[in-house]
């Protein structure tokens, strides 16, 4: 157990007994007590030492931890608040406390609707009620991108837990190219996020390495009969050269070499469309020419023709071409009929 844990369960324990004013409490049934404490959360015995107990009420005391407690030691040997309802439960928390979990909040909140936090919600509400008591209520500063519309979120838990406890799942599947579903029995591996939509990535029965959106899940079930696979899945070293979630073989391997425009340069070297991405050439003008070795899949197009006129393709000539013909086909959309 970490130790500033271990220091929260003496505080607590200490105001505890301080509270008690019908016991006079010497510093080693102070220290008896929280001994006791620790026992009870770590389930073995830890006699905690005369010194430290000496340093927690010297911190409580202090305005170190924001408590300030009014402890006094009198005739020598007893200890006990000055203030009969002092309690450090009951201190209002400072400005940087509340901000601090107002963020805190915030961010968790977020999350909330996923079956995979559904554990959370009843914390989540016991919080955001402490905030708004502490702050009557105050307008959210931080906003992380979601969408409340987006299916298959209520397969996030049981993929999970199939991960977790390594459960053959038979998922009922049907992708936007196919008029059919089927029926695909996966050993599940990860999930990964994607420009706000998730996935599962897993080996099929038959061998393969899918990668399946939870959107385009119809169904999914445990399949007890099949023992999941022992395998190892590195999904760094997997991801490594891919942009996306569409991982290719090592014939889809390029090296872009990519132009920013000085209005987009700035943004695309401070977040790179990919962590090896490079920048190989600074401007007079403040464009940047970049580069970088990935996977020629959908979501790499995607990511370039996402700026617009602000990057240009350079190389290889693959890319170029497929990236001019999606522009022309884009352009002929806005055409006199």
């Amino acid at each position: 157990m970490a130790t500033n844990k271990n220091a929260l369960i003496r505080y607590k324990t200490i105001d505890k007994c301080l509270q008690n004013r019908f016991k006079k409490w010497t510093l080693e049934e102070l220290i008896t007590a929280c001994s006791d404490a620790l026992y009870e959360y770590e389930g073995k015995h830890s006699t905690v030492s005369k010194r430290t107990v000496q340093l927690d009420i010297q911190n409580m005391r202090s305005d170190k931890l924001g408590y300030n407690a009014p402890i006094i030691c009198y005739e020598r040997k007893f200890y006990t608040y000055e203030d009969p309802d002092f309690s450090i439960t009951k201190q209002p928390m400072s400005k940087m406390d509340v901000d601090i979990l107002n963020e805190s909040v915030m961010i968790l909140s977020q999350f909330k609707d996923f079956s995979l936090f559904s554990e959370m919600n009843g914390l989540i509400q016991k919080l955001e009620d402490r905030v708004y008591r502490e702050t009557k209520s105050k307008q959210a500063i931080i906003y992380m991108e979601k969408n409340d519309q987006l299916k298959g979120l209520n397969h996030l838990e049981i993929i999970y837990q199939a991960i977790l406890k390594r459960i053959v799942l038979d998922i009922q599947y049907k992708s936007f190219k196919s008029r059919k579903r089927t029926v695909i029995t996966l050993h599940p591996f990860i999930l990964k996020e994607f420009s706000n939509r998730w996935f599962v990535v897993g080996r099929k029965e038959e061998g393969t390495l899918l990668n399946l959106a939870l959107d385009r899940i119809e169904n999914l079930e445990a399949n007890l009969k099949v023992d999941y696979t022992t395998e190892t899945f590195d999904a760094e070293n997997f991801y490594r050269d891919t942009i996306g979630v569409t991982v290719l073989s090592d014939r889809d391997l390029i090296t872009v070499v990519f132009k920013a425009s000085p209005k987009h340069a700035p943004y695309i070297e401070t977040k790179p469309l990919h962590p090896f991405q490079v920048v190989k050439e600074k401007h007079p003008d403040h464009s940047m020419t970049f580069e970088m070795q990935v996977h020629h899949n959908y979501e790499l197009e995607k990511k370039l023709l996402a700026f617009g006129e602000g990057v240009s393709v350079l190389k290889p000539v693959r890319l170029v071409r497929s990236i001019k013909r999606r522009l022309s086909s884009a352009l002929a959309c806005y055409e006199p009929s």
